[in-house]
């Protein structure tokens, strides 16, 4: 199964656990946590449901491309990851 980690940055607001979801798609894996922990949806999601501009989601090392449905697909080994996106100037 996927695994779906926040990351620390993200931890400091709202402790969640690493855990494996059984998700073929990165929007049903978040679906998943969202169910487990309803808090996770405001800080993750943005008022139209989308990924918010401050965060980024990583599924084996690669970010997603579909940064509005989430639609990319994970694999049963797939690692996914939620951290805070960095900007500069």
């Amino acid at each position: 199964m996927p695994r779906l980690v926040f990351a620390s940055a993200i931890q400091r607001h709202i402790p969640s656990p690493e855990r494996e979801v059984p998700a073929a798609t990165v929007c049903a894996a978040l679906e998943m946590a969202f169910r487990e922990q309803p808090e996770l949806r405001g800080y993750i999601l943005d008022d139209q449901g989308q990924l918010r501009r401050h965060l980024a989601v990583f599924v084996d090392g690669s970010a997603i491309r579909d940064r509005r449905r989430m639609s990319d697909r994970v694999g049963a080994s797939s690692q996914i990851f939620v951290v805070q996106a960095l900007s500069g100037g």
